[in-house]
């Protein structure tokens, strides 16, 4: 997609509010996972970035894609996503989930990249890091923020929200709202009879495997990712015309409009919004410690299926906590329904590395993703989970990647 596209999606707003036509922007948000059109500074002149939270409404950007803020605009927009969209929330109920902890001395902790040494600190620097948590065995072994980020702010998680999604749509069945993942689509958006969707399952879906044609092209103006609606109903219309190009279920296609549906999927079964349901099902019982907030399609309308919930870093950890968990609540009830976390982290069809909306490393260990650093990490064998926050200066990077992966190798080492 041309850079001046997605600007175009992004006007101007004044002193605190910005205009709902941001919302334009979702098509941009919700895959650009896989987007390389960003363009890198030099890693040398990569500044350590430290923005005074007192300061953000003045640094929030005034216009431009989210894909190319830059420096303090960045910092102040990831943090401050609810005063540039709009957004539904996700309440805290009276009791929270308390994280003892048990500190590890990470003060020598070092490793490697292409030969060079580096610390913690250095990757705090170096990766653009707002929050990291590693939690082992429940609790807490390391809390360290930058950026100008404390424990009770909040932080886009931009894809990540699309491991929520998958979450969300297990504890639907074992309400008996979604019969399971067997079922076909249309059965719960019959606007889609008659399309390509015709015999597509929601776990194709779940995969991003429905078989329909579409075009991630983002350097193409004319692509699917750069025409197609914000409307939710326009763009199951969009989606529906769209030629089959393999059987549902064979062929992975990370695809924008697939993520949208897996949230609209929900949201028609239970008859209520994600945000709600998120709130009653798993934020207030387990025990989350904040409020958060879910960027919708406009005002009152349906949540970003696979976009922008903003969360703290340590409430992250606790829903991290929660899947490795199978989704059991504090008090031993199951949201989820048995081995759906086993079945959701399992190898499809159509790709070794995608399960039902998780990144999978073929190891045993598994991630929920967003773009500009942000992540969990998953090793369920050694009872370890690993969340990162952060504002790398582009969407993504094989460099800062690097860096991550083998700090989560030391850090596991280290145990």
């Amino acid at each position: 997609m041309k850079i001046t596209k997605c600007r175009q999606a992004f006007l101007s707003y004044g002193t605190v509010a910005i205009s709902d036509t941001f919302l334009k922007l979702s098509v941009c948000l919700l895959s650009v996972v896989l987007a390389t059109s960003a363009v890198a500074q030099p890693e040398s002149e990569l500044p350590n970035r430290w923005l005074d939270p007192a300061q953000d409404i003045q640094n929030l950007p005034r216009d431009g894609s989210i894909l190319f803020w830059s420096g303090d605009q960045q910092i102040a927009g990831f943090r401050n996503i609810s005063l540039l969209s709009p957004v539904r929330y996700i309440n805290r109920g009276e009791n929270v989930r308390v994280l003892p902890k048990a500190p590890v001395d990470y003060s020598n902790l070092a490793y490697s990249v292409d030969g060079q040494q580096y610390s913690l600190q250095d990757f705090m620097r170096h990766n653009h890091v707002a929050g990291l948590l590693v939690l082992k065995n429940g609790e807490i072994a390391h809390e360290a923020y930058g950026l100008g980020n404390r424990e009770d702010h909040l932080w886009v998680s931009f894809s990540m929200t699309k491991s929520v999604v998958s979450m969300l749509t297990g504890a639907a069945i074992t309400d008996g709202y979604i019969g399971s993942v067997e079922d076909m689509v249309t059965d719960y958006l019959p606007q889609l009879k008659g399309s390509s969707y015709d015999g597509v399952r929601v776990r194709h879906v779940l995969q991003m495997a429905s078989g329909t044609a579409w075009d991630e092209n983002y350097a193409d103006p004319q692509s699917d990712v750069a025409t197609s609606p914000n409307d939710m109903l326009q763009l199951m219309q969009f989606m529906g015309s769209k030629p089959r190009v393999a059987e549902p279920g064979e062929r992975f296609n990370y695809n924008t409009g697939e993520t949208n549906l897996a949230g609209a999927i929900v949201r028609a079964a239970i008859g209520n919004n994600l945000a709600a349901y998120l709130t009653e099902k798993i934020w207030k019982p387990y025990g989350m410690e904040s409020d958060a907030t879910w960027i919708s399609h406009g005002p009152n309308a349906g949540e970003l299926g696979g976009c922008c919930i903003s969360a703290t870093l340590r409430d992250w950890g606790r829903l991290a906590m929660f899947a490795m968990s199978n989704g059991v609540l504090p008090d031993g009830t199951g949201i989820l329904p048995q081995n759906w976390m086993k079945d959701s982290t399992q190898a499809s069809p159509g790709s070794d590395n995608y399960g039902y909306l998780w990144w999978l490393n073929g190891d045993g260990t598994y991630r929920a993703s967003g773009i500009f650093g942000q992540g969990i990490y998953f090793n369920p064998a050694e009872d370890l989970i690993i969340v990162v926050q952060g504002a790398w200066p582009q969407a993504t990077g094989a460099r800062f990647a690097t860096h991550r992966d083998a700090l989560f190798k030391a850090i596991e080492a280290s145990f």
